[in-house]
Formats: C-alpha cells, structure tokens, sequence
C-alpha cells in the first residue's frame, strides 16, 4: 500500500480523494485476479458471505451463475476494505481522538496496537472509558500530517515516509510507542544522510536514542566538514559537536591545520551573525571583516576572552597549533587575527622549539612501537585532493621532525618517498640518515550525498626510511575509483626520550 494523504480541512476520516494506498490495492487486485483466473473455485454461501462483509456484489455468468472470485483476491481486498471503511470513514467507532483541531473516528481495538493507546484504555487513567480522547502532542516534531498517517498505519500496517519528512515521523512513532516503525525511520535515515540532512538527524538521532544513526552523521561530519564549506550547514552545528569533532584525528582535512582554523573562524561568525547570507566564497571575507572591526575597536584583548568570544574558547582549544606555528604564513594570520590568546601560543612555541633541537641534534632514530595514547590528539593532519586519475605529489609545511618526505600517487598506488636531496627545505628536513616517525594514510571517495564510496585505511604505522628509498603504503589496483578522491594523512615524530606529554601538544588542556 502507498502512503495515506491526509486533508485537514475535513472533519472527520474521509479524504477528500481516494489515497493512495486504496489505489495500490486496487492494482495489486487486479494484478492477483488476472495471474488466478483459473485457480479461483466455486464461490459458496461463506464466500457470499465475505463477499457482503467487505461490501462488493459477485457478478453473474452469461449462463446464469455465480461468476469465479479468486480466495486470494478476497484475502487481499479484505484488508484495504477493512482501512476504507474503519479508518477512513470510521463505521462502528468506538472512540473519538482530537487533536490539531482535528476529529477521527476510530477503534479502541487498532489504537491498542501502539503501546501509548494500549496504557492509556487498559489502566485506571481518565482516558480509559471517554468516548472522546483529547491528544496533547509532547513533542514539536509531531504534526498534523505524521500523526494522522500514523493512525493509518495501525490499520493497514503499511505507509510510506519520504526522507524530508522522517523525523516528524519518528517522532510520533516514539509518542505512540512504535517499534517497528521507529526500525522503519532508522532505516530511511541510514540511506539519506547528506549535506541537508545530516544536522538534523544527528540531533534527533540524540533525542530519540537512536546510536547508529549518531554515529553515521558523526562519521558524515568527519568526512565532510572540511570538503563542504556550507554556511547553513556550519551555522546548525553546535559548540559541543564541533568541539568533538576538531578533538578527533579522523577530522578529514584537505590542505594543513591552519585550514582548520579558517573553517572554524567561518563557523563562529556564523554563530555570531546567524542572519548572515551571501555567496559561499564571501563567508571568508565577511568572516575576516567582522573580526577586524573588533581588533580595531578593542583594547588588545583576544577576541577568545571577551565575553562574546568565551563560549567558543573550549572548541579553539582543539587545534592543534603546534602544526600551525610551525609554518610562518600560518604563524602570521594567528598573530595577525589576534583571536587566540598568547597564554595558549607561549607554551606551544617553546615546546615546538625544544623539539626542533631536540630532532636536529639526536642520534635517535625514534620508538619501534607507540601506543595509542601516545598518537591520539598529537598527530599532524594534513591532506590533498585527486581530481582524475593522474600522477600527483604532496608535501606539507609544518611537520618538521621527520624527513624530506613527499607522498605520491601513481599508477593506483599512494606511494612515500624520501627525495628532497639537495634542495633547502629548512627545518622541514632532518640530516640523518634514517628517522623513525608514526604514519596512518586514508583513502576516501564520497557520492553526492557525501557518503563514502571508498575507504582504504592503513592504521597507524611507523615508518623507517632511508634516503633515496620508497614505500608503497595503499594499492588501489583493481577498485573501482570515484573522483574527486582524497588522500588524507596522519604524522606524528616521537623522540625517544620524551613522552606523550612532549609529543607535539600543549599544557594547557587534554585532548581527547
């Protein structure tokens, strides 16, 4: 059966034309006559029976007799009568239920099948023996047209629910204790999580304890947060989700951290001008403008100190600005933005320094094994994007304790090679022979939607190579490649001597 079309404008059960679960029936009688025609028996006083229950006439023959009625045609028409009359047009109701400014005839016996109805008619409430049920709806999600079709689906077991409008269905099927249809609307949400969708089932997928559904919309955020540059999008995610998702290694970002900053800039003047609307390639410029104005008009404090700006300081704090300071442009919008306080960058800068000498001046190869803890929060997260199935190189400013390393894509594989040589690269480049560091590659492609189609994963490795040599890490021959596909990495320079406390982090508060 198809979905039931509500009219509001009636009182009462019946719409204003057929629905469309009477017509998919209707088609599927037709279907089921025609496929046993010559199955059906000689239809008896039982079948004449059935035959006046659900309100149709057995035509005669040419010669007379009864004409063939197929049982499975009976079998099947007998439940979409049983909608048509009860539900619809409420014949023998018991039972009124009001709500929206709405009135529906209906049946004590199909209302118990949701446990809402069946506590309210089986207990010692109000409600038990009224011939009429005022309904106040608990949630806002609820509305007219969700509620209405959900009464439907207690008759006939059977509706419809169009992604956009999952969540007000969900919602009425969590008000009236609806298992099965809640599984139904989890379903739907699995398959529908895009750019437009994604905050609110995340939300929800919260509020109605659904675990699998947060954890798709999470993993859809990790994925695209830095790919989708969307206003509406970074405007409707809160502080407490972005600050999870900043903390997070898996964070996908294409470019270097200082890109990670730029987003978040974006997104927190988006929460400070929510009216804010233009092209998205002015987000940026209307982002740098507001800020200025401040600095200007401001008496030296950083905007993350001010009263406006304290709410988003614990987000900040996720950055990982060891890998920022380490690159000079990046440096410079830092100090030039004036957002940051100098009491999160001092201890950053003196941290970073000590490891610089600490890299340049070891014999130390580094750890053969790290753990976990050690990695996680720590690593330089960095990324490029393929755009066709072409050779293509990278290499990142800011990761400055390992080698002369480029990452290369050629022929289906994401391949590291050590080939700076004799070109100055300054601190990006230790003289030693050999350096151990920590090393994850990931390979994603998305669809439209922004789902992954692709995902390689090497996990956490370490790498040890020497100079001129070259380590094959991902192969992609024989995969199916979607592009634009993005190559994401993870690097992390563990001195021997320090622990996870050096390890490229600051003080100031723990990662998670």
């Amino acid at each position: 059966m198809g979905a039931v079309k509500s009219i509001f404008s009636f009182r009462g059960n019946r719409p204003a034309e057929e629905p469309q679960a009477a017509r998919d029936g209707e088609a599927a009688e037709a279907q089921a006559a025609a496929a046993q025609e010559e199955q059906g028996g000689e239809a008896g006083e039982a079948s004449g029976a059935v035959a006046s229950q659900v309100g149709r006439k057995r035509k005669a023959s040419p010669e007379g007799h009864p004409a063939k009625v197929p049982r499975k045609k009976m079998a099947k028409t007998k439940p979409r009568a049983i909608f048509e009359s009860l539900f619809l047009r409420g014949e023998n109701s018991d039972l009124k239920i009001r709500a929206f400014e709405e009135e529906w005839c209906l049946h004590r016996v199909y209302l118990c099948r949701s446990g809402y109805f069946a506590s309210m008619f089986s207990g010692a409430w109000l409600e038990t023996n009224m011939d009429t049920v005022e309904i106040q709806m608990p949630d806002d999600n609820i509305d007219c047209e969700s509620f209405y079709e959900t009464l439907g689906y207690l008759y006939s077991s059977n509706i419809t629910i169009p992604p956009h409008r999952v969540i007000a269905f969900l919602a009425t099927a969590n008000m009236l204790q609806l298992d099965e249809l809640i599984q139904q609307c989890e379903e739907i949400m699995k398959v529908s999580v895009s750019v437009e969708t994604v905050c609110s089932f995340y939300y929800n997928a919260e509020n109605y304890g659904l675990v699998d559904i947060r954890y798709i919309c999470r993993q859809w955020f990790l994925d695209n947060l830095m790919i989708q540059q969307n206003s509406e999008l970074l405007r409707d995610v809160g502080l407490d989700l972005m600050e999870e998702l900043i903390a997070s290694s898996d964070l996908l970002v294409i470019g270097v951290e200082i890109d990670v900053y730029t987003t978040l800039k974006k997104w927190m003047f988006l929460h400070l001008e929510p009216t804010w609307s233009g092209f998205q390639g002015a987000l940026s410029v209307a982002a740098d403008l507001y800020f200025d104005e401040y600095k200007t008009n401001s008496d030296g404090t950083p905007f993350l100190e001010t009263d406006q700006g304290r709410a988003f300081g614990p987000v900040f704090q996720q950055l990982r600005l060891a890998y920022i300071i380490c690159d000079l442009p990046s440096a410079r919008i830092i100090e030039q933005d004036a957002l940051i306080p100098a009491t999160w960058l001092t201890p950053v800068y003196k941290e970073q320094w000590l490891m610089v000498i600490r890299a340049e001046h070891s014999r130390e190869l580094g750890p053969a094994e790290v753990y976990m803890s050690e990695i996680r929060g720590n690593s330089m997260r960095c990324g490029g994007q393929l755009h066709m199935d072409e050779p293509c190189s990278w290499t990142w400013s800011g990761f400055n304790f390992g080698w002369d390393l480029v990452v290369c894509y050629t022929n289906r594989r994401v391949v590291f090679r050590r080939s700076a040589l004799n070109k100055s690269c300054g601190l990006s480049v230790s003289l030693l022979w050999r350096r151990r560091i920590v090393f994850r590659v990931r390979v994603i492609s998305f669809d439209g939607t922004g789902n992954a189609v692709l995902r390689k994963d090497t996990g956490y490795q370490v790498l040890c190579l020497r100079r001129h040599q070259e380590l094959e890490v991902i192969n992609l021959e024989g995969q199916e490649l979607t592009f634009p596909m993005y190559v994401a990495c993870n690097f992390l320079y563990i001195p021997e001597e320090s622990g996870p406390s050096q390890c490229g982090k600051s003080s100031r508060s723990p990662r998670k």
